[in-house]
């Protein structure tokens, strides 16, 4: 059976003609980690002197999250844009839309071995969260999905500003004016993207699909349906946590702000 083959009984067909930038960009985000290896000590030479263990690795995998995040994010406003992929958003197909989910699919397959290479510092749920992004942007490549994939696309619009949060902490900047102002936008970009605008395009995502749900399979419904539930019900749970968070971290400019 040859790999074509193959990717037509897996009804994975557009991968035919994307595996390889799949491939490209686990190798390009490998290729960041490596680069953040080589320059990060010497750009923060105060904060690496006191990293030890996991700390350092853990540096360099936010830095390739967020470029990975800045990525697709850019790729989600145009994905949203595409006027092709709108008029059938359930099983609309264009090139460059798969090209952009092919990145995250190779960057969520660079995640899951970092994870399982460091399974004692990340964990299992590292694991089965690098694994779990993986086969949803895999299956896109029915094509499935792919006007509605840039939600969690753009899920990652907070995650540029969450990984800020953890830099800036690392070099010193902890309780800073500018944290400050990185955690409200932080809040702003997640209560927008996530819990606005993921909810109501879940909805309608989901509205779309019933409405050809005869052409739908069961593990579809089962993997989308599950990711989507529970990344739902995580962004609720994680707002209020961060929000808790920025209380704790700026206790006098919350009491201020409540005064006002």
């Amino acid at each position: 059976m040859s790999w074509y083959s193959l990717l037509d009984q897996l009804s994975l067909s557009t991968l035919k003609s994307h595996w390889q930038t799949v491939i490209c960009s686990t190798i390009f985000f490998a290729i960041v980690y490596e680069i953040s290896r080589l320059f990060s000590p010497i750009l923060f030479p105060k904060t690496f002197q006191f990293f030890k263990g996991y700390n350092a690795p853990n540096w360099h995998v936010h830095v390739v999250s967020t470029v990975h995040c800045i990525t697709v994010v850019i790729g989600s406003f145009f994905i949203f844009a595409d006027k092709s992929l709108n008029q059938d958003r359930v099983f609309g197909y264009t090139k460059w839309a798969a090209d952009i989910y092919s990145v995250s699919c190779g960057y969520f397959l660079w995640d899951t071995i970092i994870a399982i290479y460091f399974f004692k510092e990340q964990g299992i749920s590292m694991v089965l969260h690098g694994m779990a992004a993986f086969s949803v942007f895999i299956f896109s490549f029915r094509p499935f999905v792919n006007y509605y994939g840039a939600i969690f696309l753009m899920y990652e619009l907070s995650t540029i500003f969450l990984n800020f949060h953890w830099f800036m902490d690392k070099i010193g900047w902890t309780g800073s004016r500018i944290q400050l102002v990185n955690g409200a936008i932080l809040l702003l970009t997640f209560f927008g993207a996530r819990i606005l605008f993921g909810t109501f395009m879940s909805f309608k995502m989901w509205n779309d699909i019933y409405l050809v749900k005869d052409q739908v399979p069961l593990r579809y419904w089962i993997v989308y349906g599950s990711a989507n539930f529970v990344t739902t019900c995580l962004n609720f749970w994680w707002f209020s946590q961060m929000i808790q968070m920025l209380r704790k971290r700026f206790p006098q400019k919350s009491k201020r702000i409540n005064k006002e």
